[in-house]
C-alpha cells in the first residue's frame, strides 16, 4: 500500500501547485466561469488525493480496487478540467464525467469493503 502513500503524496502536492497557479498566474487570464470549472478541478484532486493517502497509510489491501478509481478519477476528473479551462476545447468537458464515474466507483468501493468486513 505504500504506492498508494506516494501517489496521494504526489497528487496532493500537484492539487496546491496547481491550485497557487491557477490563483496567481491563471487569474487574469481565465474568465471567472473558466478560473471556477479550474477550481472545481483543484478541489476534488485535493479532497480526493488525501483519500488516496488515507487508504495508503491504512494499509488495508481491501481498498486498492478503491485507490485505483480515485487516482483515475482524479486524472480524469481534474485534469479534463484543467485543460478545458485553459483552452475552451469541449473535448476536454466531455471527459469529465468518465472521472466523475470513477470517483463515485472509488467511494462506492469504501462502502462495500466496510460492508463486508462486517
Amino acid at each position: 500500500m505504500k504506492k498508494w502513500v506516494i501517489i496521494g503524496g504526489i497528487s496532493g502536492f500537484l492539487a496546491v501547485a496547481l491550485g497557487a497557479f491557477g490563483a496567481h498566474g491563471l487569474k487574469s487570464q481565465l474568465s471567472p466561469e473558466m478560473l471556477e470549472i479550474y477550481k472545481t478541478g483543484v478541489f476534488y484532486q485535493l479532497i480526493h488525493s488525501v483519500v488516496v493517502l488515507a487508504l495508503g497509510l491504512s494499509a488495508r489491501e481491501k481498498f486498492n480496487k478503491s485507490a485505483i478509481f480515485f487516482s483515475i478519477g482524479i486524472l480524469l476528473f481534474s485534469f479534463s478540467l484543467y485543460l478545458y479551462s485553459v483552452t475552451a476545447l469541449m473535448f476536454f468537458a466531455y471527459i469529465t464525467p468518465f472521472g466523475g464515474v470513477s470517483l463515485l466507483t472509488g467511494w462506492a468501493l469504501v462502502v462495500y469493503a466496510g460492508v463486508k468486513e462486517w
